[in-house]
């Protein structure tokens, strides 16, 4: 599983019902739990809050977005010594209901960034096994591609080639946003130039462009480490502009010249990456550590509100217990009845200035106030 691209097909996700309680000393049965699969690199967040609910970065990771509510107590919970066989039972309680946003940063070691048609397809598709879609026109690539590199010594690396940027990207240009964001995961850089510039581009000013928009975008990751791949030395002018990139930002980066399509100059490039990937620690997410630290206000028990004459009873609790309680049953309500008076719902209708008579409606539970 790569992408996000099953949920644009389906939105809603709903668990099965537990069951309800029933007579004879019988509890009600939980539901089993509904598992939606994500990719590895998803951020979940609460679609109302914002709130960063996690960040889901190893295989077989989970986390609880919505609990189902419990099974209903049969009745030998409701037992008395005055009343041994009550004649009620409790409903399931009902589930979290919650909309959530899902974002997918890719999990890779290495991004390759670059200008449209600087060839970071055809480069991605010769050092790994990824099979990205190559054609030449700006934006062939329009979702990464994952490839790993394999060294003669057994070790690897997670390389992505982040879909070509252009001048703008920080803001939304292009696709900027959906393609800068899978580059905040990666610990290393390599910045694909076309060095021939062969699209009548500059790659001395692509360099600056590109680094400008990463920088804007998120300032770490204008300090990200990096080197310079000087691709298509295999054609004309492109020993001349070499020669720039090397007065331009030699004694800054490393630059490598090679050729993507005849394979020079690869090994270097891929040997030294290796070699960097084993001195840069892992990136760590921000954005994690700031939910961490999420302050939450505890909320009232329950409020009160007048809404065209009629008293609205709300709060979590409050409106749990109506849900599971079967107000077709006379014991039932009046346990529920008690339930209010011990929460203090009475008191604070009285001190709201409710009236006999008036009506108070607490979930799907309506009724007339009596003193």
């Amino acid at each position: 599983l790569r992408t996000l691209i099953d949920f644009r097909y389906k939105r809603h996700y709903k668990a099965d019902r537990g069951k309800h309680g029933e007579g004879k000393n019988r509890y009600g049965r939980s539901a089993d739990d509904l598992l939606v699969r994500v990719p590895v690199g998803t951020l979940v967040r609460d679609e109302d809050t914002g709130e960063l609910l996690a960040d889901l970065v190893l295989h077989g990771q989970r986390v609880v977005v919505a609990r189902g509510g419990r099974g209903g107590r049969g009745n030998v919970h409701f037992a008395t010594p005055h009343n041994k066989a009550p004649k009620m039972a409790e409903k399931g309680e009902p589930g979290e209901e919650r909309w959530l946003s899902l974002e997918l940063k890719l999990l890779a070691d290495v991004g390759l960034i670059g200008f449209p048609n600087a060839g970071i397809s055809t480069l991605i598709s010769v050092i790994s096994h990824a099979k990205p879609k190559i054609a030449n026109y700006p934006f062939t690539t329009v979702v990464p591609n994952l490839g790993v590199v394999r060294m003669d010594e057994g070790s690897s690396f997670v390389v992505a080639d982040i879909p070509g940027l252009i001048e703008g990207a920080h803001a939304g240009a292009g696709l900027g946003h959906e393609f800068l964001r899978h580059v905040e995961r990666t610990r290393l850089l390599i910045h694909v130039l076309d060095t021939a510039g062969s699209e009548g581009r500059d790659p001395v000013e692509d360099f600056k462009i590109t680094n400008r928009e990463l920088t804007m975008y998120n300032p770490l990751l204008g300090s990200r480490p990096q080197v310079i791949a000087a691709n298509k030395m295999d054609l004309p002018e492109a020993e001349e502009n070499l020669a720039r990139l090397k007065e331009a930002y030699g004694e800054t980066y490393e630059i490598f010249p090679i050729s993507a399509a005849t394979g020079s100059g690869l090994d270097p490039l891929i040997y030294r990456v290796a070699a960097l990937l084993e001195e840069i620690p892992a990136v760590v997410s921000t954005e994690a550590e700031t939910a961490e630290h999420i302050i939450h206000q505890a909320e009232p028990r329950f409020t009160i509100t007048k809404e065209t004459g009629i008293w609205m009873v709300a709060g979590k609790e409050i409106q749990r217990h109506v849900a599971m309680t079967d107000l077709d049953n006379d014991e039932a309500v009046e346990r529920l009845q008690r339930i209010f008076k011990l929460m203090g719902v009475e008191d604070a209708l009285k001190e709201a200035g409710i009236k006999e008579g008036d009506t108070v409606k607490i979930g799907e539970f309506e009724f007339e106030y009596v003193e």
